[in-house]
C-alpha cells in the first residue's frame, strides 16, 4: 500500500493559525457578553453610575463652579463620560483574575482553543461595555441639556478617541490582574487611583482654579489631554495637538504594555 503524505505550504499555516485565533476569540467575546446578559448588575458601573455622578455634579456644584447647572454641563459632561470609560477600564484585570481564581483558565487550557483567545475574548468584549458607558452619559448629557456644539459626527469621532485610550489603558489594568492575587485588591488600587487622576485634572475644575504645584500635575496629567480633546472636538471640531498627544500616549501604552501582558499571561494562565 502506498501511503502518501499532502504537504501543506508555511503561508497557509500561518493564515490558519491566525484565522483560528480571530475565531476562538469572538467566541470568548461572546461567553463574557453572556456572563454580562445574565449577571446585568456588572453593568452598574457604566451604566448607573454616570447618570449618578452627572445628575448629582450637576445640580450641586453647578451653581457654584460655573455660576449655573446649564453652563456647568459643558465641562460636566466631559468629565463624567471619560471618568467612566477609565473606572471601566479595570474591569479588564478584575475579570481576567477572577477566571484564574475560579480555576476556568485550567479548563480553557484543556480545550483545544488559540491559548491568548481568552485573554483577547475579554478585551473584545470589553469594548462594548465602554460604548455602553459612553452612550449612557451622552445621553444622560442631553437630556440635562448638553449639546455638543460641532455637530454629532465630531461627538463620535471623540467617543472613538476615548474608547481608543480606554481600551489602551486597559493593557495596564490586565497586567495588574495578573500580578496581584486577588480581584478585590485590583478593584482597591484601580478606584482612589482613576478618581484621583481624574480629579487632578481639567474634568471637573479648571486648571487655573488649582493651587500652582498641583496645576504642573494637572498640565502633565495624560487625562487632561483627553479630557481637553474630547472638548475641543465636541465643541470647537478641532483635532488639535491634545488628540494628537492622546494617540500617542495611547500607542505607547500598547506598544510597552501588549507584549509584555501576553509574555505574563502565557506563563501564569
Amino acid at each position: 500500500m502506498q501511503v502518501t503524505t499532502k504537504l501543506i505550504p508555511a503561508t497557509q499555516k500561518r493564515k490558519s493559525y491566525i484565522s483560528s485565533i480571530i475565531h476562538d476569540s469572538w467566541i470568548m467575546a461572546g461567553r463574557a457578553f453572556a456572563k454580562t446578559r445574565h449577571n446585568p448588575e456588572q453593568l452598574f458601573d457604566v451604566v448607573g453610575m454616570p447618570i449618578f455622578f452627572m445628575v448629582l455634579f450637576t445640580y450641586i456644584f453647578g451653581g457654584a463652579i460655573a455660576g449655573n447647572f446649564k453652563t456647568y454641563l459643558v465641562t460636566i459632561v466631559p468629565g463624567i463620560l471619560i471618568q467612566t470609560l477609565i473606572n471601566a477600564s479595570s474591569g479588564t484585570g478584575v475579570q481576567l483574575r477572577e477566571d484564574m481564581e475560579t480555576g476556568v483558565f485550567d479548563r480553557f487550557r484543556s480545550l483545544p482553543i488559540a491559548r491568548i483567545s481568552p485573554f483577547a475574548g475579554l478585551l473584545i468584549a470589553d469594548i462594548l461595555r465602554y460604548a455602553i458607558a459612553a452612550v449612557v452619559s451622552v445621553i444622560t448629557g442631553l437630556a440635562l441639556g448638553w449639546r455638543p456644539t460641532a455637530g454629532y459626527s465630531w461627538l463620535f469621532a471623540g467617543i472613538l478617541l476615548v474608547i481608543f485610550a480606554t481600551w489602551a489603558l486597559s493593557w495596564i489594568f490586565a497586567m495588574v490582574g495578573l500580578l496581584i492575587k486577588s480581584a478585590a485588591t485590583i478593584s482597591g488600587i484601580s478606584m482612589p487611583l482613576t478618581m484621583g487622576l481624574t480629579f487632578l485634572s481639567s474634568a471637573f475644575v479648571p486648571i487655573s482654579s488649582l493651587p500652582k504645584w498641583l496645576q504642573h500635575f494637572a498640565n502633565a496629567n495624560p487625562i487632561t489631554f483627553l479630557i481637553n480633546a474630547f472638548k475641543e472636538m465636541v465643541n470647537h471640531g478641532t483635532f488639535g495637538h491634545d488628540a494628537f498627544m492622546v494617540i500617542l500616549i495611547s500607542l505607547a501604552i500598547v506598544v510597552v504594555m501588549a507584549p509584555l501582558t501576553i509574555l505574563v499571561y502565557n506563563k501564569k494562565a
